[in-house]
């Protein structure tokens, strides 16, 4: 929540920028930029637009150099003070940041402020580049950094093709397991749309999103393999605690001890790495 005391403070900033200034922004291309979202972030690298970039979110770690910019926080929990703190010209959020009333906040600080659609299939990874550069005023280098992303997830989806011999295996992507609740990737979520594009098989698509899945729906899921981001610290699922849950047990993921890890952002960001993450599981769930 935003205290009142924030909000007169924002209020007061807020006036000392004249309701024209956005439009003199516009004038020429912004050179301080925040980025927020990890594969927000990426493709401004990717485009080789890095330099305009003043701070990136707590999600944006790759290239391992964006790291030594300031931290303005978690995507979803931004604080309006810190993101006007490093004086921005232009704030690049990938869509869902918040929250709500921060996001409000901000769009009427007279900053440009550009959102990029989400999206978690092929179609998504072409759009977002597109928008970073269009948003960046790089067309050109929006069309060939497209144009070379398309290329390589042409590959990825043959290396899946070529990768799978049989049925599709069955994949169950764990978010979380805190307390022996296993929370699972449903339909319309990046896990889902990883798992398909890389030859597998979404295990449970009975909901949409990420919800907590009770036994016996683990057990009716049937997973060949577990799929879960590699964490460390209180985050992290070890083996240990994987295959001591009874029903995960019970399957043939649990029988056979089956899991894969993978970097979070890679694996769910749908930014210029999807394809390398896409042959990376399906090469994974090939057994290669």
């Amino acid at each position: 929540m935003i205290s009142r005391f924030t909000r007169r403070a924002l209020a007061t900033a807020l006036m000392a920028f004249p309701l024209g200034l956005a439009g003199a922004l516009n004038a020429e291309p912004a050179q301080r930029i925040v980025s927020i979202g990890g594969a927000v972030t990426e493709i401004v690298y990717a485009l080789g637009e890095q330099d305009r970039l003043v701070a990136r979110d707590t999600t944006s770690t790759f290239p391992p150099e964006v790291t030594e910019l300031p931290d303005i926080g978690y995507i979803r929990q931004l604080s309006p003070e810190g993101v006007l703190s490093v004086d921005p010209t232009l704030i690049l959020t990938a869509e869902g940041a918040g929250p709500p009333e921060a996001v409000a906040l901000l769009k009427q600080a007279s900053i440009d402020f550009a959102e990029i659609p989400e999206g978690f299939d092929r179609a998504a990874v072409l759009t977002k580049i597109h928008r970073v550069a269009e948003v960046l005023d790089v067309p050109e280098k929006g069309e060939a950094l497209a144009e070379e992303v398309s290329a390589d997830l042409d590959r990825a989806q043959q290396a899946a093709a070529d990768a799978t011999d049989g049925p599709p295996r069955r994949v169950l992507f764990i978010l979380s397991l805190q307390g022996g609740r296993i929370m699972a990737g449903g339909r319309e979520t990046a896990a889902d749309g990883i798992i398909r594009l890389s030859g597998g098989e979404n295990s449970v698509t009975g909901f949409e999103g990420y919800k907590p899945l009770s036994d016996e729906a683990v057990i009716a899921a049937a997973p060949d393999v577990i799929l879960l981001m590699a964490r460390e610290g209180e985050l992290a699922v070890t083996d240990e605690a994987l295959f001591s849950h009874p029903a995960i047990l019970s399957t043939p993921a649990g029988e056979n001890r089956s899991v894969i890890r993978m970097d979070g952002m890679k694996l769910l960001g749908f930014g210029p790495r999807t394809a390398e993450a896409a042959t990376d599981l399906a090469r994974a769930l090939a057994g290669d």
